[in-house]
């Protein structure tokens, strides 16, 4: 089967495009969609001083006290803005 020697659809005006073979989206297919569920925050680095007894609470658990203690911010972090928005 030999190839057309049309060019790229970026190439060429909206109007030319065949979307004849493309299924119609119904707003049902989005209905269970939810924004931002795949939203991972970017990481930074950071070097902080916590007390002692902390660190030893934080890492009682194992591995991912830093994760916990990013947990622990976020979620104060979430609580005071709830509280200046109201």
């Amino acid at each position: 089967m030999k190839r057309s020697a049309s060019s790229p659809p970026a190439a060429q005006p909206d109007d030319t495009i065949d979307t004849s073979d493309i299924a119609e989206f119904a707003d049902a297919q989005g209905s269970g969609s939810v924004r931002g569920r795949f939203y991972r925050p970017i990481k930074q680095q950071i070097t902080a001083r916590v007390d002692a007894d902390v660190l030893t609470w934080l890492k009682a658990d194992g591995r991912g006290y830093q994760t916990r203690l990013n947990t622990i911010l976020r979620s104060a972090m979430e609580r005071d803005r709830e509280g200046r928005t109201r």
